[in-house]
């Protein structure tokens, strides 16, 4: 059933294509994030339970009012697999939005992680298992199920907004959502820049330790005078 037009649940999600965001994941979410001009990073609050999880995929896209998980049971509800539920919590940790059951059961219905401004807890056996949580702190304290929120909107999580069907990127230094129609401009970017990375990694290692771009910007930035050189 389509929602109606005053549904806060909205079912029909164009996402970002299994095709793009298998080449996507390739890359760390640093280099999808410098190439995407240094934007659309989720504060740094939002960090992965374990250092070792790594997810990729569209957002299912939640808002809730800060305590309250109710709109996060119905995005379960309709979630496809690979699809990311991305939840702007408010970035409150007063008490957890999710935990061990639920992703139990987002795992078992092939959702490919949980991104999480708020709180989340059984942080043992989460970080322990296979299934990717990211969240901005953990409270033992549970929820209450009974606030409205919204699903498949438009949100701002963690200062960057993200539309239902963007691409979603973590890893151990956070999250960066590419907006769904820019993600294969993003990728040919991302190739390049990492060809560029390996190169100069390489040449650092054979005795090549000074960035050759370095006095150019001091001077430009008034550190260096023309002509003087470091």
């Amino acid at each position: 059933m389509n929602a109606t037009s005053n549904s806060s649940i909205n079912r029909s999600v164009e996402r970002v294509s299994p095709e793009l965001v298998e080449a996507a994941a390739k890359f760390q979410a640093a280099i999808l994030a410098d190439v995407a001009g240094r934007r659309g990073t989720l504060n740094g609050r939002v960090k992965p339970v374990a250092p070792t999880m790594k997810v990729a995929g569209p957002a299912i896209t939640v808002e809730v009012r800060p305590g309250d998980n109710l709109a996060i049971h119905a995005a379960l509800a309709i979630a496809k697999p690979g699809d990311v539920i991305v939840v702007d919590g408010k970035g409150d940790i007063s008490c957890a939005l999710i935990g061990e059951i639920m992703a139990t059961q987002a795992h078992a219905t092939g959702i490919a992680g949980f991104v999480i401004d708020a709180a989340v807890r059984d942080s043992h056996e989460l970080a322990q298992g296979e299934f990717p949580v990211f969240s901005a702190g953990l409270n033992p304290c549970g929820p209450t199920k009974s606030v409205a929120g919204r699903v498949n909107s438009t949100i701002s999580v963690a200062g960057a907004s993200v539309d239902p069907g963007d691409l979603i990127v973590g890893d151990a230094d956070g999250v960066v959502v590419i907006p769904k129609h820019d993600v294969a401009r993003i990728i040919e970017l991302a190739q390049k820049k990492l060809d560029a990375e390996t190169a100069r990694l390489a040449a650092i290692r054979k005795g090549d330790t000074r960035a050759g771009w370095l006095e150019k910007e001091l001077r430009a930035a008034g550190m260096l005078a023309e002509g003087e050189v470091l």
